[in-house]
């Protein structure tokens, strides 16, 4: 990792001793011989008069790949850049499937300006692809496939191949009716060991494993996980054959999955990453933190509520609120990483709430049961003394603080567990149980709870 960015870095200074020289000769020869996904990694770093002297000289089939490959930031500064003819012709050197991608960032106006100077078939794939939603198989497929009908033979099949126009890596073939419903595939070698007047049909394989093009991405990363798969193909309503999504693809579905995961978690969004802006990224997490100001504002007034009774109770019980609050939020966050992550992942178990239940409730229990005597111990340490006997009893704060701790690390574990499954159920995302709203709700009833009991046990 070290080598390869001190690779990046000369490259980096290279490129802007050439810039900066006015030698575009040069430049062009060194981004000749250098890979796109390192051009890509040193366009995201320098600025935007080095990025337009870079694609001044960059090929248009390589300016492709790392419009492609550099991040949604600086592929929007480049979108500013670039010409409206200049975009088109890197669309047009993009797989129907990555121009689609590409073209959904651009501002509604530009990308029509775009598809209308496209070839009409082209701007036709295109299209169709856009109909979908981004997060679907439909979304993350390659329209570009190549298939035969069952009554053809293996010499036909393999002609077909070989006058197919595809620059992608496939590794089968697949098979249709006279209607194009999908039958199954016939793998490569298969072609390649069989004589030349089998038919395919006797070759299928009838149970491959396919998708439709409303499958969610996440779950087509799933099949792949589960199955080793390197390509699947993808199936309109009516069964018959549309694309396929290739093992490259799904990997970048995964990192993607991952960041939302991990932007919803941290109470952000990704959107934060398409401009450089201080004030949008401000905005959007302001949007996520004003509720849980409100959520806070709550929790204050739950203290409020109790001040009015006894004050020294009040004082002792207050102390302890943040241990309460912490323990009980984190306990319940830990749960809910646990449940998000299985449902991520399409792991059996997390599919299974009955069998998560049951696991999550005895963890909790234990967990409980050892925070709220290990918690009492620490109570009863700080507040056992001459002055607090006088005026409350401290077994009775130190039994209100260690039954507070269990009860509100089980209700924090139990909202933990029964968020995901429910965001998952009505088509929120679970990752956001894990955000800062449910961290506040948890601190709120988790705080209610202690201060009751405190105030009713020492009155």
């Amino acid at each position: 990792m070290a080598e390869q960015d001190d690779k990046i870095k000369e490259l980096w200074q290279e490129i802007e001793h050439l810039i900066e020289a006015k030698d575009s000769t040069a430049l062009r020869q060194l981004l000749g011989e250098q890979r796109s996904s390192d051009i890509a990694e040193v366009v995201e770093f320098v600025d935007d008069e080095q990025r337009r002297a870079i694609f001044d000289v960059l090929a248009t089939p390589t300016a492709a790949e790392v419009l492609e490959k550099v991040n949604e930031a600086t592929r929007a500064a480049l979108f500013e850049l670039l010409q409206e003819n200049e975009i088109k012709d890197i669309v047009s050197e993009l797989d129907y499937d990555d121009a689609a991608d590409l073209l959904a960032e651009l501002p509604e106006e530009i990308m029509q300006k775009v598809l209308g100077s496209l070839a009409r078939e082209d701007s036709q794939e295109i299209r169709k692809l856009m109909t979908y939603s981004e997060d679907s198989a439909g979304g993350i497929m390659d329209p570009i496939i190549i298939s035969v009908h069952e009554d053809a033979t293996v010499a036909e099949a393999i002609s077909k191949i070989r006058a197919a126009e595809i620059d992608e890596d496939f590794y089968s073939v697949y098979v249709t009716d006279k209607t194009g419903r999908f039958l199954g595939d016939v793998r490569i070698r298969f072609l390649l060991t069989k004589p030349e007047d089998t038919k395919i049909e006797k070759l299928i394989d009838p149970d491959t494993i396919h998708v439709t093009t409303n499958t969610d991405q996440e779950e087509v990363r799933n099949i792949f996980s589960k199955n080793d798969l390197i390509v699947v193909p993808v199936l309109d309503k009516n069964h018959k054959l549309i694309g396929r999504i290739t093992a490259d693809r799904v990997i970048e579905v995964a990192e993607e999955e991952a960041a939302e995961d991990l932007y919803a978690m941290a109470g952000t969004d990704a959107d934060e990453l398409d401009k450089f802006s201080a004030f949008h990224a401000a905005r959007i997490r302001m949007t996520w933190l004003l509720p849980c100001l409100i959520g806070t504002a709550i929790t204050a007034m739950v203290m409020t509520f109790f001040r009015t009774h006894n004050q020294m109770v009040f004082v002792v019980a207050a102390a302890f609120v943040p241990m309460i609050a912490a323990i009980s939020g984190n306990a319940g966050l830990q749960t809910s990483a646990i449940v998000v992550s299985g449902l991520a992942t399409g792991h059996l178990a997390a599919l299974k709430f009955s069998q998560v239940f049951t696991r999550e409730v005895r963890v909790a229990l234990l967990v409980a049961l050892s925070c709220s005597i290990l918690g009492g111990l620490a109570c009863a340490l700080l507040i056992y003394s001459k002055a607090a006997e006088k005026t409350i009893e401290p077994v009775r704060l130190i039994f209100a603080f260690g039954t507070a701790m269990f009860s509100a690390i089980m209700v924090a574990t139990t909202l933990g567990l029964l968020l995901p499954f429910l965001f998952r159920r009505i088509g929120i995302e679970p990752a956001i149980s894990s955000g800062p709203l449910v961290t506040t709700a948890n601190d709120s009833i988790s705080v209610a709870i202690y201060m009751s009991l405190a105030v009713i046990l020492t009155s």
